[in-house]
């Protein structure tokens, strides 16, 4: 028995998503309250069961996966369209694509030749890379309108960078080049109206429901100053600080990272990817989905002809599971949408939220706090979805103006507390080997961070502006 509770004491995650689990099947067996549709309470219990795990890592994600798409079809508590709309989404093929992508990258030794490159222009260490990266990131959103897209891209040349500085599995500076490279290309790209899937949400629900459209301009002026730079200058303040380089690594290239030829298989890797960022960033032309792209590309890779990635590459190489964890986060959403779970959620809260009529600011926070609240109950790209229809209430109960009440959104669902909340986060630490115990450190810090900072500096930024 000792050894039990020292077993607890040492990982209270598990004792967390134990308790999770077991409030999870209380919720499922409770009554639902009148006007609330039974499917609604099992689909909250569903996603309670499935983020306690998700947040906590207790067992490994994919089988966390694996578990929510059993119970859900085992149960009847969505459609299968609903319970495995994460396999039908164009994210998780980007990510298959990218998978196989990133094994050419490694195998072929482009990814060293790229890395290598792009530290003959960085000087100053380990913050000048984190600095760097963070800053790749956000140049590429402004052209490449995919966040999976720029992660799948980028992942594979900063863990080759990571190798040319010496910087192994499981160090510090590993780790936070590959938290600054996927979270500084998600958070600040939704200060850039079309660069990531929750924005294009919001945006489509302001037309849809309350025929309010966005400017780009005025988008990226309401949002990039706070939500987009100072975000990124802290994430990569909190990286540095979260994952300091160690003492003992001077961050100088390996001894066998030294510049060399290009393989024959590495400049066809090159021209072949040069042809897939070149269709990614003229979508707008084509209208071809990047994960179609990724996935054309990724064929390309495994054709025999071309020999970049061969069978056993794709049996051995090629991180699966990764995949399966994907689908199910971004199913999550899809099953409280369809199952009401987000809307009685969303609208309970909304209930039971104070300080609505008590003057702009409080009434700011509250949604801000609302949005982020939801965003932990789901994923991001779910709460544009499941408080957008509710913003016209909330309009009317706090006096804001519509267009406003509808911007604080995009400040909840940057705000990543875990990092299962940010599908191309996730992406990116899987394709990384990041732990999930690695990137809830850096989240929850950042989260904090943002709430007690960025928050009240974009309500400052927002009320020079105007908007309320």
């Amino acid at each position: 028995m000792s050894d039990l509770v020292m077993g607890f004491a040492r990982h209270p995650s598990r004792l967390i998503a134990i308790a999770t689990t077991i409030a999870a099947i209380a919720l499922f067996m409770a009554p639902a309250p009148d006007g609330v549709p039974p499917l609604a309470i099992k689909g909250a219990a569903l996603g309670l069961f499935a983020v306690g795990l998700y947040a906590t890592g207790a067992v490994p994600e994919f089988l966390t996966a694996l578990a929510f798409f059993t119970i859900a079809m085992v149960f009847g508590i969505a459609p299968a369209p609903t319970v495995f709309a994460g396999f039908h989404s164009t994210a998780f093929w980007l990510v298959f694509g990218g998978l196989i992508i990133g094994v050419a990258v490694n195998k072929t030794g482009l990814g060293k030749a790229l890395a290598t490159a792009i530290t003959a222009r960085l000087s100053g260490g380990y913050l000048a890379l984190l600095t760097g990266v963070v800053a790749v990131g956000i140049a590429l959103a402004f052209v490449m309108p995919s966040t999976l897209g720029r992660i799948v891209l980028l992942i594979p040349i900063v863990l080759a960078l990571a190798d040319s500085k010496g910087f192994t599995a499981g160090t510090n500076e590993r780790t936070g080049l590959v938290l600054a490279t996927a979270c500084g290309t998600w958070m600040p790209s939704s200060a850039i109206l079309p660069a990531n899937v929750p924005n294009m949400v919001l945006s489509g629900v302001a037309e849809n429901l309350f025929d309010v459209t966005f400017t780009y301009g005025t988008y990226m002026l309401t949002h990039l100053p706070v939500n987009g730079l100072l975000k990124a200058v802290m994430i990569v303040a909190v990286v540095a600080w979260a994952f300091p380089a160690n003492s003992a690594d001077s961050g100088e290239p390996a001894a066998d990272a030294e510049t060399e030829r290009l393989s024959r298989n590495g400049r066809r890797l090159a021209i072949i990817l040069a042809l897939t960022l070149g269709f990614w960033v003229t979508d707008f032309v084509h209208h071809i989905s990047p994960a179609w792209i990724a996935l054309a590309a990724a064929v390309v890779c495994l054709l025999p002809g071309v020999g970049l990635v061969d069978g056993d590459d794709l049996k051995t190489k090629v991180n699966f599971p990764s995949a399966i964890y994907v689908a199910g986060v971004l199913s999550l959403g899809s099953v409280l949408v369809n199952t009401g779970a987000g809307d009685w959620i969303g609208g309970w809260l909304l209930d039971h939220i104070p300080f609505w009529d008590d003057g702009p600011m409080p009434a700011f926070f509250s949604m801000v706090g609302l949005g982020t609240v939801l965003n932990m109950a789901s994923t991001a790209a779910s709460v544009p979805a499941i408080v957008g229809p509710l913003a016209d209430d909330m309009a009317r109960l706090s006096g804001m103006p519509l267009h406003t009440v509808l911007m604080t959104q995009v400040i909840a669902y940057s705000t990543v507390v875990l990092p299962y909340q940010a599908p191309p986060v996730i992406v990116g630490m899987q394709l990384a080997g990041v732990s999930i115990k690695d990137g809830a450190k850096f989240t929850v810090i950042l989260a904090l961070l943002s709430l007690l900072i960025l928050v009240p500096l974009n309500y400052i930024w927002w009320n020079w502006l105007g908007l309320f």
